[in-house]
């Protein structure tokens, strides 16, 4: 059995390799010429809409689906040619999670490990262990059939990292789940990163956003960005805002904010209350966060400030950005037929 413990130095630090990757349905191109790897330890979150490709790229990974062409290896090992080797580094935890009604807990995890060749010395206790650290130990002997479907997700995570894989691939992972559900799915997955290479897909941005070091945004099967979410805001927006409320100088405000950072400008100024304090928007094209310079510097070169506070577009709107700026690129490409009267979706 190879798994991530007991073979550590035979896994390299390059656990996900996908180079030029295509799959197509008839006509229909789900997956086109994708490329990317996954370091040893990362969580990276795998974004797009409905139809962009995510399930069947998943689904190849795993090795539960061929590709065309391309290739993808795990942990070193080429899927297409050495599926099974490549399936004893993997955990899997697909959108709908079959689990049998009729089993308790401890008994499908026991069920899972065997299929999985686990040594039953071993077993027991990476049972104990992964039902503690799932929040499941006083649901250990209750029948899969009558959990909760954050209970039955649960589950699914404490069978995918049962046998220690080096490399975890959840679809969905909190569909469905209530807000206090999420957060406990969210802190689990956040306590494999170092530990375990894991790739989530989900619609839940501001989960990804939390819980990942990267993210891949897929849109017609192809990467349409890709970057921590920092960085994905700085390639799409290109600037930071602060938001700022401020007292003094109001001719030569902007002037000093030239002398704190040159890449520094007014936005907008609002009208100023009673009290003499002004509403301000900052922006700035600097890749380091400001706020610390503008608390110093300002009230130095004699503002007084009431409240200062960084203002930056959320994932959301970084997804919808870089779909939407894909979807904008292939329109003119696209001859319009049988009356397809489209028109360019607005830029965000």
């Amino acid at each position: 059995m190879l798994c991530a413990n007991d073979c550590m130095t035979e896994i390299p630090d390059i656990t996900i390799e996908v180079s030029h990757l295509v799959k197509t349905y008839g006509s229909l191109t789900a997956v086109d010429d994708l490329s990317f790897t996954v370091k040893r330890g990362e969580i990276v979150g795998l974004l797009g809409p409905n139809g962009a490709g995510k399930s069947t790229t998943m689904r190849i990974l795993t090795g539960y689906l061929p590709a065309n062409s391309g290739s993808v290896k795990i942990c070193g090992l080429p899927v297409a040619s050495q599926a099974e080797a490549t399936k004893h580094h993997i955990g899997y935890m697909p959108e709908n999670n079959p689990l049998p009604e009729d089993m308790r807990v401890s008994e499908y995890l026991w069920f899972r490990g065997r299929l999985k060749e686990m040594p039953r010395a071993k077993l027991r206790a990476r049972i104990d262990e992964v039902l503690e650290l799932c929040d499941l130990k006083r649901n250990r002997h209750r029948i899969l059939g009558r959990l909760s479907k954050g209970n039955k997700q649960r589950v699914g995570i404490a069978e995918a990292i049962l046998a220690e894989p080096a490399v975890i691939i959840m679809d969905e992972p909190t569909i469905g789940l209530d807000p206090h559900q999420i957060i406990i799915v969210r802190d689990l997955i956040a306590s494999l990163r170092g530990r375990m290479s894991v790739i989530i897909s989900s619609h839940i941005l501001p989960e990804i956003e939390a819980t990942c070091d990267r993210v891949l945004i897929i849109n017609g099967g192809r990467i349409v960005a890709q970057g921590s979410p920092a960085e994905l805001r700085r390639e799409i927006f290109g600037h930071t805002s602060y938001r700022v409320e401020f007292a003094g100088h109001n001719a030569a405000f902007a002037a000093h904010l030239t002398t704190i950072d040159a890449s520094l400008s007014v936005a907008t100024v609002g009208d100023c209350s009673g009290d003499g304090f002004c509403v301000a928007t900052l922006v700035t094209t600097a890749p380091e966060d400001l706020g610390e310079k503008l608390l110093q510097r300002l009230p130095a070169g004699g503002y007084r400030l009431r409240a200062l506070h960084r203002t930056q577009p959320s994932l959301e709107d970084v997804f919808l950005a870089a779909t939407r700026r894909s979807w904008d690129a292939r329109l003119p490409d696209k001859k319009v037929q049988n009356g397809d009267q489209r028109q360019p979706l607005p830029k965000i």
